[in-house]
């Protein structure tokens, strides 16, 4: 194993037990995204699987239903992705992203992997769990966020109907660190 494939597991596993807490009537909750429910949270985290595998030509194998078994359909498109990481020529083949050329296990660390970290926060907001982010992943995050482009939080830069990240949400700079965090990421954690 290596950093980046341990790192996506131990997001993975986070999010995954947020998946297997919601329950059966809480799928249509709204989340903090604006227009999805909990639901579409776990279908936008398994397309983001999906959109790792395309480089190579892939795409995310048979699983269940999105709007059956959710915490199924994640962990078909986990399995797919971990064999991406799994495998060392394939996790170090480069290739173009929307932000430049890197390996796959770099697209899919800074892409998917991060996105369960952020994703799980909304998951956990929509279904009433405890929505605290692990304070070595926030300190992890925060330099990052701090330098989000712009462009990235124009409606559409990397395609119609893409959003990156929504317009900032200012918090008080004496906030704790995880919620000056979401608030770059464009989520207010107050609401």
């Amino acid at each position: 194993m290596n950093a980046i494939a341990d790192r996506y597991r131990v997001r993975a596993d986070a999010f995954e037990s947020k998946a297997a807490a919601v329950e059966a009537g809480q799928w249509e909750s709204k989340s903090p995204c604006e227009e999805w429910n909990a639901r579409d949270v776990v279908g936008h985290i398994v397309d983001m699987h999906g959109a790792m595998l395309r480089p190579f030509g892939r795409d995310l194998g048979p699983a269940p239903s999105l709007l059956d078994d959710p915490l199924g359909a994640f962990r078909a498109a986990r399995a797919d992705v971990e064999a991406v990481l799994d495998d060392p020529v394939l996790a170090a083949t480069e290739h173009e992203t929307p932000t430049g050329k890197m390996t796959a296990e770099q697209h899919i660390d800074q892409v998917v992997s991060a996105d369960m970290v952020i994703h799980g926060w909304d998951l956990a907001r929509a279904t009433g769990q405890d929505d605290t982010i692990d304070p070595e992943e926030v300190a992890r995050m925060w330099p990052a966020a701090q330098a989000i482009p712009e462009q990235m939080r124009i409606p559409g830069a990397f395609g119609p109907g893409i959003v990156v990240f929504g317009p900032e949400v200012k918090v008080p700079e004496d906030a704790p660190l995880q919620d000056r965090l979401l608030g770059l990421m464009g989520r207010d954690p107050n609401a």
